[in-house]
């Protein structure tokens, strides 16, 4: 309230500059020429009538200041965003399962391609008791199997098949398969292959690979022989083609028109030369 006092003293003070309190005397007023004084003011004012307005619009003011009330101060709470809905991201999503799948048909695939497909090792059924003879006139135009052993005096034109043992003392053109083989003063053109043992004896001649697991050459043989175990070649025998062996005896006198390796020894030949 000391402003209002203030301003209030300060307009009093004003006013009585400006306008002669009523206690002036009359006479200062009469010593003055009617010229010299020029009244802009229609009606006198009374100043205590004035200050009292002044008072009352005053003391309004300041009830009104002291009548509203305070301004309330609201504190601003902070407002939180809501947290973003988590949303699966389902383009990634698939993306992932394609590349998943992508892996595992990879994985499979490789698996596929190292796996190394064996092809099933047919056992040959156990030879039976029987022997068939081809006698020395017989001509036979097909194939033969026989559960047993097979001897060929005569001739047969066509393939030739047998679990036992197949001694050829006639003539087959057609290729053989048996447990063992055995060739005497014989003719044979084509394969011949064994689980066991394969004998061509001193004046035979076969045209054709043979493969066994052992072999004892002494006639003449036109073709590769590949033999797991040991090959012997004898003195009487005439070779014309590559021996690939285990080991090999060639005797004196034989005649090898090809070359020889011990591709199935234990040694390994390579590994003697790079020490």
């Amino acid at each position: 309230m000391s402003f209002f006092k203030d301003f209030k003293d300060d307009f009093s003070e004003a006013l009585d500059e400006l306008v002669p309190l009523g206690n002036t005397p009359a006479s200062e007023q009469e010593a003055k020429g009617a010229d010299d004084i020029v009244n802009t003011i229609d009606t006198d004012i009374d100043a205590d009538t004035e200050l009292s307005k002044l008072d009352g619009l005053l003391e309004q003011v300041a009830k009104r200041v002291d009548e509203e009330p305070a301004p309330t101060v609201v504190k601003a709470e902070p407002v939180s965003a809501p947290a973003p809905k988590k949303q699966e991201n389902t383009s990634d999503t698939s993306i992932e399962k394609e590349i998943a799948k992508m892996d595992t048909n990879d994985m499979l695939q490789n698996t596929m391609d190292q796996t190394v497909v064996e092809e099933p090792v047919v056992q040959p059924e156990p030879a039976s008791d029987e022997n068939a003879v081809i006698t020395k006139n017989m001509r036979i135009t097909g194939d033969l199997e026989s559960t047993g052993s097979i001897e060929v005096q005569g001739f047969i034109s066509g393939n030739v098949k047998c679990n036992g043992k197949l001694t050829v003392t006639g003539t087959i053109n057609g290729n053989s398969t048996s447990s063992e083989f055995f060739a005497d003063a014989a003719r044979v053109q084509g394969e011949i292959a064994s689980s066991g043992t394969v004998k061509i004896g001193v004046n035979s001649v076969v045209i054709g690979n043979i493969s066994a697991t052992s072999a004892v050459i002494a006639g003449a043989v036109k073709g590769d022989i590949d033999i797991h175990g040991p090959v012997v070649v004898d003195s009487s025998a005439v070779v014309a083609g590559n021996i690939v062996s285990r080991s090999v005896q060639i005797n004196n006198g034989a005649v090898i028109e090809g070359f020889c390796s011990q591709k199935y020894a234990d040694m390994d030949v390579n590994s003697v030369f790079e020490k």
